[in-house]
């Protein structure tokens, strides 16, 4: 009788269960050996992106420095006026170790500025987005020092604070803190209200909305800010040595040009340069680790739209 009654059972019911056993497959997702998540890129495949991103800018490079090289080569300028490559090389390698205590100096005015300009740019920015009345008394503020030119008060800084580091730190945090400030606001603001919404209905406090929601979402506006920050803080420190300094790029800067020395001239310049370039490097690399899934830090994604 068992057996007679599988072989007589309802057909629609055998459909069904077969049904139920693939729609279970499907959900279950698919074979270990295919599709899913994309496996992660070797080590020649990042090789590859990286030669890719970069060979662009280093072919304008070598072609800058063709031309330079050909222009003074050449003497189509005078080379008291433009020296060649060699020359520039030959007094940075001569020159060496003062230039990288100089150097050192700088970097050390600039770090400190912009460390100090990114924390009170943060908190600037978080009081003004919470707080209606810091808002409006102190934006105006803080675009009316903007406006100023740094190097009309370098002198006075000069003045009340001496010939030491203050004054090259100060100039530091008062060209660097405008771009943090605006782009903490920025995306402190651009939060989703939903989102806030449905934070408070869960019952999250200020402190923890602000911790999960808030500034996770304005860490790409901070960090566009930040990489501007760190450019303009070389610039604040430089400014410091012209005014009133017995060491760092900016007091060569202004021996160099008063005696006339422009391969000296030329070698503090690229040294100037590379510590920006180092900076804004170093700044980069954290915004790749903060916010790896932002689109800006995703490869194939398209910046525009058509």
């Amino acid at each position: 009788m068992t057996e007679n009654a599988l072989h007589t059972a309802d057909p629609r019911a055998t459909a069904t269960a077969a049904t139920g056993d693939a729609a279970s497959s499907t959900v279950a997702g698919p074979a270990p050996g295919g599709g899913g998540r994309p496996p992660r890129p070797t080590l020649g495949r990042r090789a590859a992106a990286v030669a890719d991103s970069l060979w662009r800018p280093a072919l304008v490079l070598v072609a800058l420095f063709a031309a330079w090289w050909f222009v003074a080569a050449r003497e189509y300028v005078p080379n008291y006026l433009v020296p060649t490559p060699g020359q520039v090389w030959t007094t940075m390698t001569g020159q060496w170790s003062e230039l990288a205590r100089h150097t050192l100096v700088t970097l050390y005015e600039t770090v400190l500025g912009f460390v100090l300009a990114a924390a009170l740019g943060l908190a600037a920015a978080v009081g003004i987005a919470y707080s209606r009345t810091l808002d409006k008394a102190l934006y105006p503020i803080v675009l009316f020092a903007q406006v100023i030119p740094k190097i009309a008060i370098a002198p006075l800084l000069v003045v009340w604070f001496g010939l030491g580091l203050t004054p090259k730190v100060i100039l530091a945090v008062l060209i660097a803190f405008f771009p943090v400030v605006i782009s903490g606001v920025a995306g402190l603001r651009s939060t989703d209200p939903e989102l806030l919404d449905l934070a408070a209905t869960m019952g999250a406090g200020r402190w923890r909305t602000f911790r999960k929601i808030r500034f996770p979402n304005a860490l790409p506006h901070l960090m566009a800010g930040l990489k501007v920050a760190v450019t303009l803080a070389v610039v604040g420190a430089v400014v410091g040595e012209f005014v009133g300094a017995s060491e760092g790029l900016g007091y060569v800067l202004l021996l160099a040009n008063g005696n006339l020395d422009a391969a000296l001239l030329f070698a503090d310049l690229i040294l100037m340069s590379a510590i920006g370039i180092v900076l804004f490097v170093l700044v980069e690399v954290a915004e790749a680790l903060l916010i790896p899934w932002h689109a800006s830090r995703r490869a194939g994604v398209p910046l525009t739209t058509s």
